[in-house]
Formats: C-alpha cells, sequence, structure tokens
C-alpha cells in the first residue's frame, strides 16, 4: 500500500526543510510561475514564512489587543469565593451556633487562574478551491486572538497545522496526513506566522503542496495525479504525536461555514470556544 502517513514535523524550520526540498515530479504543483490561484509566488511564500504575514492585520486596521478586547477576552476572569471573618454581610448560622467568633461570610472576588496549562490546536490546511479568502483570514484572526489571549492569561500554547484528505488510487481511497508544529509551547509568540500558517493560500498551495511534492517518486506523483487529494480535510487527534493529549482540533473549512463570514462573527465563535474549553468564564 502507498505510504501516504508523514511523520510529525515538529518545529517550524523543519516544515520549512521539507517544504523546501528538491521535488521528485517533474511538474510540481507547489514551483508553479503563475500564482494567481496559489495567492503567492514561490520566492513570496517562502519570505512570509519566514517573516510573518501582517497583511490581514493592516488591512482591517484591527490590533490583536483590540481583538482581544472585542473578543472579550481582555478582562480579568473573576469568580466568587466566601470568605469568614468578625464581619460579614451574611451570618453563617452554623458557625455562629457554634460559638465561632468568625461566623460573618462575604463573598470575595477572586481571579481564576490555570496557569501552566498547555493548550494544543491543530488547524486543518486542507480545504476547497472554492473557499473565499476572506473567509480564511477572518479564521486566521480569530485564532490570533485566541492563542494571544491564551498566552497572556499565563497558558502554554502549542499550534500545528494538519494537510489531510482522501487520496484516490487504483479506484481505492486511501486517508493522507501530514502535521507540521507551527508554534510551540513556551517560545515566543509569532503573531505574523501563525496568520500566514492559517490565513495565507501559500500555506497549502505552495508549502504543504511542495512537501508532498518532494516526497518518493511514486507517493508524489500519486498526489500530483490526483490534484492533491479531496475531501473530507479532516485531521484527526492521532495525525499528532502521541505524547499530545487532548488538542483541540479544528474543523475543515467547508462552503457552508458562516461563523467566517466576517469578522465580528469569527470573534463571537472564538469567544464561545473559550468558554468550552473552559478558559473564560462569563
Amino acid at each position: 500500500m502507498l505510504p501516504c502517513t508523514l511523520p510529525p514535523l515538529r518545529s517550524w524550520p523543519e516544515f520549512l526543510d521539507a517544504a523546501s526540498a528538491e521535488p521528485t515530479i517533474s511538474d510540481p504543483s507547489s514551483r508553479r510561475e503563475e500564482y494567481g490561484w496559489h495567492g503567492a509566488s514561490w520566492e513570496e511564500a517562502l519570505r512570509l514564512a519566514v517573516d510573518g504575514w501582517s497583511v490581514p492585520l493592516e488591512e482591517t486596521d484591527v490590533t490583536v489587543g483590540e481583538l482581544r478586547e472585542s473578543a472579550g477576552l481582555a478582562h480579568s476572569v473573576t469568580v466568587l469565593e466566601p470568605t469568614w471573618d468578625v464581619t460579614g454581610s451574611e451570618v453563617d448560622v452554623g458557625a455562629y451556633l457554634s460559638g465561632v467568633p468568625e461566623c460573618m461570610v462575604d463573598a470575595v472576588p477572586r481571579q481564576v487562574s490555570r496557569r501552566g496549562k498547555v493548550i494544543t490546536f491543530l488547524v486543518p490546511g486542507g480545504y476547497s478551491n472554492t473557499i473565499e479568502h476572506d473567509v480564511i483570514v477572518n479564521r486566521g484572526l480569530a485564532l490570533a486572538a485566541l492563542c494571544s489571549a491564551i498566552i497572556d492569561a499565563g497558558h502554554s500554547v502549542e499550534i500545528w497545522s494538519g494537510f489531510c484528505g482522501t487520496l484516490l488510487q487504483s479506484e481505492v481511497e486511501l486517508r493522507f496526513s501530514g502535521v507540521a508544529r507551527v508554534i510551540a509551547a513556551g517560545e515566543p509568540f509569532d503573531v505574523g506566522r501563525l496568520i500566514f500558517a492559517v490565513a495565507h493560500p501559500a500555506m497549502l498551495r505552495r508549502l504543504w503542496l511542495g512537501v508532498w511534492d518532494a516526497q518518493p517518486e511514486k507517493v508524489a506523483t500519486a498526489m500530483h495525479d490526483d490534484h492533491y487529494g479531496g475531501p473530507p480535510y479532516t485531521c484527526l487527534p492521532d495525525d499528532l504525536p502521541s505524547e499530545i493529549h487532548d488538542p483541540y482540533v479544528f474543523p475543515y473549512l467547508t462552503a457552508s461555514d458562516r461563523q467566517w463570514d466576517d469578522l465580528p462573527t469569527a470573534l463571537d465563535w472564538a469567544r464561545q470556544m473559550f468558554r468550552d474549553l473552559e478558559l473564560i468564564q462569563d
């Protein structure tokens, strides 16, 4: 059977090395000169991968800090906890009857802290060529807001990109998969790199295709001849290294998605995602 599962690429430099390796086929899609579909030339894609892509933030005139505030993520998260003293707003009847002087109770706000928790995101890099670029950008901006807010709260964030899908080989459907670490837990948070990885079409159509173009000739040819696979582009937790537990796996982009149509809607979805992860409370 054709080997269609790549070893995990555990760092961004390792991913770039794999993407820029010499192709094993004569007409690799990743290197084609036309760049309307790709979103950038080959050289420009490599430059953006190294330097980061700041265009989406500049075009929308929104900083990451403003995104966090708009998403409701920049405020301290607090819970009310009871404290006992000789004065307070309510009587603890049990303590009073027991003769305990500190029988008065007050609800004191305390900031919730889950510092040290590592949050792992796996973002599918595959999507249909009918997906509008604005939709991809909005998803990237919302994810940048999420990750930046988590880091500000003291958590460690790990972000992976995955390109997985279905390859038709001799009338048999095979699942192919590859994952690459974009941001490692504990390293400086490179927002420009993240936005390129999740929001620029060249991440898929130049770099991920470049990874597959450099595979052994039989594999690269099969991918090329099947137009680099088809849906579903679903990534799975098991696509990640075995030491990673409980990752949050994003759904892949489809034409029916509406949560990314505009930035406010994307941020609303991001806020709900934070609630589901129990990283913020209302």
